[in-house]
């Protein structure tokens, strides 16, 4: 059975938390001081500051790789990257009817960097290592001027422009061994390059900044000093700081009014310097390296954004930073929302497992496992406990409240814990590794004790659902098969086969049917009883379907997957009610809260979404 898409209502999107932080300057601050723009995955995000509201751009078929701002705040402009041997999207966006002003197409694979000129008139726009080359489009007319190779043969890859603050016909563009002023002739469309002469000093330049007056050009350099290079003379004035460099590279620039400069550096250092003698005037250190810096208003407050995906507000005066959005930097790998309350939900990934609130898009508590990854977790029934399987092999159990370790569970599967699932009683866990094998772990008031070692599956088990009456369970493999175990006896009661790679498995509420998924992009239903196959809807055209969770009530189930859509179903009538369209990655996971309100789907990408489920529940 198939469902046809096509004009089906779309699912309400609440709330987003997620920020790619590893995009160079890909935070910004509008010019109306209200709102923060920034990027994730293939969606642009517009946030108010104040209440939080946010606005989405979609339009890239592929990650966002930079971001511009006019002066006016009349548009954005956002580049992307595509495979290779396709042209890349530059977008403008026309910021009051947040709709697309412009879609241009000339850059191969990349675009590397975007600027606008100063009367809105112009975007410089630079192509990836796979182009190379620079782009002049009239804003209005929507065409190119002209273009240019970005640097001379003799010198390495451009990295940056940036257009000056004065001139519509002046940019600037720097990279590896190469620091350009460029004219714009208009008269006969062309574009003419001056070298910035800077002797026997060899850099490479990650970000560009122009002093108000345009008199001097600031380089960030992957060395970690900065070079101040006269604009009209094209010539090096001074390079410092001279003996304490920025660790990891100077990667972000701000010029403030008063002429000082902002410096972010590779190893999190946010730093006030003076721009005449490079002296540090102030300092704070923040989790990773910042990518992005922004101005609010005069520069009185900052916005500075780090490879953490991780937004923090700095004040000129106090110089304290305040953490104000965090989110996951690597792929969500599982989500899991307790039993019986529909305020909290908590993910994992890379390193660490997060606690949110649903209505407030705020991490309520952070979990850290360094150079680990969480690749399940699971709340117990009672509330007490949250546990964890990971890539080292071991469960781990922890407080939902203070986060603190509780329990572990060492070398529970050789090749790493793939999945995990809590009984009733709160007395056992059922684990899977990647190597198949399903274990069962009776937990004691200060110890643990291994029940019992079930193998049947041939490659990992991806999946583990345990009936309510705790004494049978379910699990997935990407062998293709599930298998229903006799959780008292410790046997295999049945197999159930499918020509696929199987991804989640899931109970109806009444448990005589489960229902399946993978990557034959089919979502097949099961006869608990028998296991024999009674339905099978072809749910994607496109990609492996990687998550399944079923209502309360089983009369709606959500699936997503690899074609990024967040689909609701009907069960009975086996149709998509809805269609959630705004993960940029591969969906990764997808929930249902308790009281069937709120539907929470992570993705590749690192976004959690939160959506406002369509069905209320029965009554």
């Amino acid at each position: 059975m198939t469902c046809d898409t096509h004009d089906i209502p779309q699912l309400e999107l609440e709330t987003v938390i997620g920020f790619n932080g590893r995009v160079c300057a890909g935070l910004r601050v509008h010019p109306d001081r209200e709102h923060l723009i920034y990027p994730l995955g293939c969606t642009v995000i517009v946030k108010n500051i104040k209440d939080g509201k946010q606005d989405f751009l979609h339009g890239h078929t592929n990650n966002v790789s930079c971001i511009a701002v006019s002066k006016s705040g009349r548009y954005i402009a956002t580049g992307q990257v595509n495979f290779m041997g396709f042209k890349a999207d530059i977008i403008i966006w026309d910021y009051a009817q947040k709709a697309i002003h412009a879609r241009q197409q000339l850059h191969k694979a990349k675009v590397e960097a975007l600027s606008f000129s100063p009367n809105d008139t112009y975007l410089v726009s630079l192509g990836g290592q796979d182009d190379g080359s620079i782009v002049v489009w009239d804003v209005e007319t929507k065409q190119a001027i002209c273009g240019s190779p970005a640097s001379a043969q003799s010198s390495g890859l451009c990295f940056t422009v940036q257009y000056s603050n004065t001139n519509d016909n002046v940019f600037v563009s720097a990279g590896s061994g190469t620091l350009r002023v460029w004219e714009l002739d208009l008269v006969n469309r062309k574009i003419r390059p001056t070298e910035c002469q800077t002797g026997k000093l060899k850099r490479t330049v990650k970000c560009v900044e122009i002093s108000h007056d345009d008199e001097f050009i600031f380089c960030g350099t992957l060395t970690g000093d900065i070079m101040k290079v006269n604009m009209k003379k094209g010539l090096l004035n001074a390079c410092g700081p001279v003996k304490k460099k920025y660790r990891l590279g100077a990667n972000a620039l701000k010029i403030l009014k008063s002429g000082d400069l902002l410096v972010g550096s590779g190893d999190g250092l946010f730093t006030l310097c003076s721009a005449t003698n490079f002296k540090t005037l102030n300092e704070v250190q923040l989790e990773k390296g910042v990518t992005s810096i922004a101005l609010r208003g005069e520069g009185q407050q900052f916005y500075v954004g780090t490879e953490a995906a991780q937004i923090y507000r700095i004040g000129y005066d106090d110089f304290k930073a305040e953490l104000i959005s965090t989110s996951h930097s690597c792929a969500v790998k599982d989500v899991a929302i307790p039993f019986g309350t529909s305020e909290l939900f908590a993910t994992c990934s890379t390193d660490d497992i997060r606690l949110w609130h649903v209505n407030k898009p705020k991490e309520v508590l952070r979990i850290i496992i360094p150079n680990m990854t969480c690749n399940a977790l699971d709340f117990m029934v009672d509330g007490h406990s949250i546990i964890s399987g990971w890539n080292d092999g071991k469960i781990r159990i922890f407080g939902p409240e203070s986060g603190r370790l509780m329990h572990i569970i060492n070398n529970a599967h050789r090749q790493g814990v793939s999945a995990i699932a809590g009984t009733r009683d709160c007395r056992r866990i059922i684990s899977g590794g990647e190597e198949g094998e399903v274990r069962v772990w009776e937990l004691l008031p200060s110890s643990h004790r291994l029940v019992e070692v079930m193998k049947q599956h041939k490659a990992a088990v991806t999946c583990i659902h345990v009936k309510s009456d705790d004494r049978e369970c379910v699990t997935s493999s990407s062998d293709g098969s599930c298998i229903f175990w006799d959780l008292v006896q410790f046997v295999s009661i049945k197999m159930v086969l499918a020509n696929t790679m199987c991804r989640t498995v899931c109970y109806h509420p009444e448990e005589f049917h489960i229902i399946t998924c993978g990557t034959d992009r089919k979502i097949g239903y099961w006869d608990v009883s028998e296991g024999w196959p009674i339905r099978e809807l072809e749910a994607s055209k496109s990609g492996a379907i990687n998550a399944v969770h079923i209502t309360q009530d089983g009369k709606y189930f959500v699936s997503g997957g690899d074609d990024r859509l967040v689909k609701v179903w009907d069960y009975m009538e086996g149709c998509v009610t809805h269609v959630g369209v705004a993960h940029s990655g591969s969906i990764t996971s997808v929930k249902i809260c308790m009281n069937s309100r709120t539907l929470v789907s992570t993705s590749a990408d690192g976004a959690i979404l939160r959506w406002k489920f369509p069905h209320p529940p029965s009554s």
